[in-house]
């Protein structure tokens, strides 16, 4: 039978801040008395509060082992949260003071791998208007930093919405246009050749996307436009460093970037870019935020620096 849960206006209206941080203290020391001293407790008023913090949640979060108190798996999930609300609770704190002195604030922000150079450049204008600001950054596919924008982790974030069945829950702006590039260790045996086709390659190991993502269906049309069968054996991965490294290790291997990152690696002699023409357009970059999400005044300051600064064409 399913352990109900009980309903979140109960847990609303039942929790408290200070019951959250006596969790993070249980899991830190595992000790009802040491963590009974860092939040301020007495060692009765602590066991007290996580009875009534597992009755909130109708769950048993703790079991008394040999070893102290271990968190139940139920009891590492709620953690896991609690943690995350003392770091937004801090990140609040920090907006504030940003806020009322007037150049600092916070800004969490997402973009997809081909789209990193885009973002430090328009990042490092921005900071220098606002030395003070605190930045995050996520790398990661568009499909998960749409999930974190849907959660409120991030402000904004450099992607695709089209891979999303509802791309009307984002308000976007399209700010590049990006053009791609074949790239393979500087020892490939094709990196001096003048001109390639894509046949020349056929046999290769390609490092790619995952399945469905926009530069892998990219990478499957010009195959398919070359009556040309689709590798079978992949390396797929959604890191730039993975990438890197499985490139400078294996001088065969090939793969396909954004041209703003090949030519960044490149520059730096940790890639050669592989003088294959493709034929397809990707879809543009995108700077998407919540539709009707209320933006902060550095969240529309780093949008400024797209929609006010004139951009290249890729």
């Amino acid at each position: 039978m399913t352990q109900e849960i009980p309903s979140l206006s109960s847990i609303t209206s039942r929790l408290h801040l200070k019951q959250l941080r006596l969790l993070i203290a249980l899991a830190d020391h595992g000790s009802l008395l040491k963590a009974a001293e860092q939040v301020a407790l007495t060692q009765p008023g602590a066991s007290k509060a996580l009875q009534e913090i597992e009755t909130t949640l109708g769950a048993q979060l703790f079991v008394r082992t040999n070893r102290g108190l271990e968190a139940t798996d139920l009891g590492h999930c709620v953690i896991r949260y609690a943690r995350l609300i003392q770091t937004d609770l801090a990140h609040l704190r920090e907006d504030m003071i940003g806020i009322l002195q007037g150049h600092g604030g916070r800004l969490a922000l997402g973009v997809i791998m081909g789209a990193v150079p885009l973002l430090t450049d328009a990042l490092t204008r921005l900071l220098e208007k606002r030395p003070a600001l605190s930045v995050e950054i996520v790398e990661d596919t568009s499909a998960r930093l749409l999930r974190l924008l849907d959660q409120g982790r991030l402000d904004m974030a450099i992607c695709r919405t089209s891979i999303s069945q509802q791309p009307h829950l984002y308000d976007s702006i399209d700010i590049h246009n990006e053009k791609l590039a074949v790239v393979a260790n500087i020892h490939h045996p094709l990196a001096r050749r003048e001109t390639l086709q894509l046949t020349d390659l056929a046999d290769s190991r390609w490092v790619v996307y995952s399945a469905n993502m926009p530069m892998r269906l990219l990478l499957e049309r010009e195959f398919h436009e070359a009556n040309l069968r689709f590798p079978l054996h992949l390396l797929e991965t959604t890191s730039a460093f993975t990438t890197l490294s499985l490139l400078q290790r294996n001088p065969s291997f090939v793969a396909l970037m954004s041209v703003d990152v090949a030519q960044f690696c490149t520059r730096f002699g940790m890639t050669t870019i592989l003088p294959l023409p493709l034929h397809s357009r990707s879809e543009p970059y995108q700077l998407v935020t919540r539709h009707g999400g209320m933006r902060s005044s550095v969240a529309q300051l780093f949008i400024d620096e797209f929609t006010e600064t004139p951009k290249e064409e890729a």
